[in-house]
């Protein structure tokens, strides 16, 4: 999404202030002591643009044929909390994306077989992107799903015993002959090798390629499935309405008891800043709170960890990956593939960007940036304002600009942000009965 033309006509629509005829009127007690006492029309459009009954419904994806098929969410949903996808049977994709932390690990570099360089983002709604991982290496949510599984740090397993396991427990092989057809025997090790599979591990890679480009073949099909199967679980995860957009709600009805009910004047003060003064509208707009850009806000390098050239080096990875859009493996053909064709890969641009985090649930999401840099909100705030006019950065060049925020300016931009929690939610087009939290539980 190119983010400048929907920023200038939000920030056109700050400055419309004058248009006569207010949507909501206070009276005279309550303009001295709440600081929502007007807002014009032009500002509640823009607010509404923000809320959660502002999202639209999700599109299909046409590089996963199963993505909406809700037996393929049923296994999905299995395999997601299966420790067995490890080589220690200890680590499951839920030990990153924990429910009960709106699918993330409160750890800011995230911890599977061993400790990885970034942290694991949260889950919730994040169906609706165009990239996934910090850097975006990956076009689709199916082939996002697929490289913790063979990373040496996260899930440590091969594409090899992934399939196996499949083939072999009773529950898996029959949901996955019911959506993807029948399994392969792969009894014989000769042809298929206990651990082997593209890995950092040489013995690993050496002995997947040992083997026939067929097999080969036939094993990475399954190993896709397991991933667009995960995927039609995840799609099905969405973040639930929070207090500002009940408020936003309450504005649009005129009630402002339920107004005052959702928010407070700090909170409402903060709301202000938020698309105002403070900027966050530039990267953090949209129903989910983000462009789903790239953008370099010269964050400090993580403690211990080496350079990190962020989409500079991720977009070039999503072009060569065997798995994108275009690849054998997507069910999309090549017009649906716009996002990967024509993906910017100018080093100026994508030198040291990360993409913008979704702000729904930030508060409860520490610590905050690729690598949890920052540990809590007030240290995220402090570096925004911060901000100098020379945009240095420790890699290529700062995005941010001077907010020049006061102490109390910060506290209710702080106070705006918590408003933004709300619990996670199923898709209202789920059909399957799955619960979203609960792996035992079809509701």
């Amino acid at each position: 999404m190119n983010i400048s033309p929907l920023y200038h006509l939000l920030a056109t629509s700050l400055t419309l202030l004058t248009v006569s005829g207010f949507a909501v009127k206070a009276t005279a007690t309550e303009t001295d002591t709440r600081a929502d006492s007007v807002w014009s029309d032009a500002e509640i459009s823009m607010l509404r643009s923000l809320s959660l009954h502002s999202l639209r419904p999700l599109q299909a994806d046409p590089s996963n044929a199963v993505a909406d098929d809700s037996r393929a969410a049923a296994l999905g949903q299995k395999l997601f909390f299966d420790p067995r996808l490890s080589a220690n049977g200890e680590v499951s994709c839920a030990s990153c994306h924990q429910p009960d932390r709106y699918f993330t690990d409160g750890l800011g570099q995230a911890r599977g077989i061993a400790t990885t360089p970034r942290g694991a983002p949260t889950l919730l709604g994040a169906s609706y992107y165009a990239w996934f991982f910090w850097d975006g290496r990956r076009d689709s949510q199916w082939a996002q799903a697929l490289g913790p599984l063979e990373s040496g740090l996260e899930h440590g397993t091969t594409r090899v015993e992934l399939a196996r396991l499949i083939v072999a427990d009773p529950d898996y092989h029959a949901a996955y002959a019911a959506l993807f057809g029948a399994l392969p025997d792969l009894s014989d090790t000769k042809r298929f090798p206990k651990r082997a599979g593209p890995s950092s591990e040489r013995n690993i890679t050496d002995a997947w390629n040992a083997m026939s480009a067929g097999d080969r073949q036939l094993v990475s099909r399954i190993f896709v499935n397991i991933g667009k199967s995960l995927a039609a679980y995840e799609r099905l995860l969405m973040p639930g309405p929070g207090r500002f957009d009940r408020y936003v709600e309450a504005l649009q009805e005129n009630n402002a008891a339920a107004m005052q009910e959702a928010m407070t004047a700090n909170e409402v003060a903060g709301l202000k800043l938020f698309v105002g003064k403070a900027m966050c509208i530039r990267c953090h707009n949209g129903p989910l709170l983000t462009d789903q850009g790239f953008h370099n806000i010269g964050v400090p390098f993580a403690e211990g960890l080496h350079l990190d050239w962020g989409r500079y080096q991720g977009v070039q990875k999503a072009l060569k990956d065997e798995f994108n859009c275009l690849s054998e493996y997507s069910d999309a053909g090549q017009k649906d593939c716009a996002e990967l064709r024509f993906a910017k890969t100018m080093k100026d641009e994508t030198i040291g960007a990360f993409k913008a985090p979704t702000l729904r649930n930030v508060a409860e999401t520490a610590p905050y940036m690729h690598s949890g840099q920052f540990a809590d909100l007030d240290a995220v705030l402090d570096h925004y304002n911060k901000a100098t006019t020379s945009r240095k950065a420790p890699i290529g060049h700062s995005d941010l600009l001077p907010i020049n925020l006061t102490a109390e300016e910060l506290a209710q931009l702080k106070a705006f942000l918590h408003t933004l929690t709300g619990p996670p939610a199923i898709a209202p087009y789920n059909t399957s009965g799955i619960s979203p939290t609960n792996p035992n539980r079809i509701r």
